[in-house]
């Protein structure tokens, strides 16, 4: 990281900031922390289903699945770059973050499993408009969908591949064995 990433930012100032960097990064607490270099395959085969299966479900409405490339605040001075974020606020041409997010579904691997998870989903957790947030284990197809309940948070964990997430606050459902298709586990029948 060169001298600008070691400053504090503003989140404005860190998205344009963004625009000049080569790779990926996250703003906490002001600066800039660089993200895990790469996706396994399995990592990239379930953002790739979660994203093929909530696009048609969300075609028509005003909410739309999006890459890492969008952008979600999540305080004063932090951004992060969910896997899939589901947001209902219309594009802007020359936007880079979600606006109202409703949904965050972030990918867990080997690499990043353990990397400040709880401070990530405290975060979340404190979006005013936020209604899900998905964790999906990429090494067996286990999930854990926490479900916004007035002030507090519900979590399921789903192991295996015959559940099915519903999702009214988006119109929208997604089953394991959509989220998981293409991809084998050992043990596995």
């Amino acid at each position: 990281m060169g001298e600008t990433a070691r400053r504090v930012m503003t989140p404005e100032e860190f998205l344009i900031w963004c625009l000049d960097q080569e790779d990926r990064y996250e703003l906490v607490d002001g600066l800039p922390v660089k993200m895990m270099a790469g996706a396994t395959n399995y990592h990239d085969v379930i953002v790739v289903n979660v994203l093929a299966s909530l696009h048609p479900q969300l075609r028509g409405s005003p909410c739309r699945a999006t890459t890492p490339d969008t952008a979600v605040r999540t305080k004063i001075k932090g951004v992060r770059r969910p896997d899939v974020t589901v947001t209902c606020d219309e594009p802007k041409p020359d936007s880079y973050e979600a606006q109202t997010p409703r949904m965050v579904i972030e990918v867990l691997s080997k690499t990043n499993a353990g990397i400040g998870w709880q401070r990530k989903l405290d975060e979340y957790r404190r979006l005013a408009g936020l209604a899900y947030i998905l964790l999906i284990d990429s090494r067996e197809p286990k999930a854990t969908l926490y479900v916004r309940e007035g002030a507090t948070w519900a979590p399921r964990d789903v192991d295996g591949l015959a559940d099915v997430f519903e999702l009214p606050e988006i119109g929208c459902r997604l089953a394991m064995k959509d989220i998981f298709e293409g991809l084998s586990f050992e043990g596995e029948a």
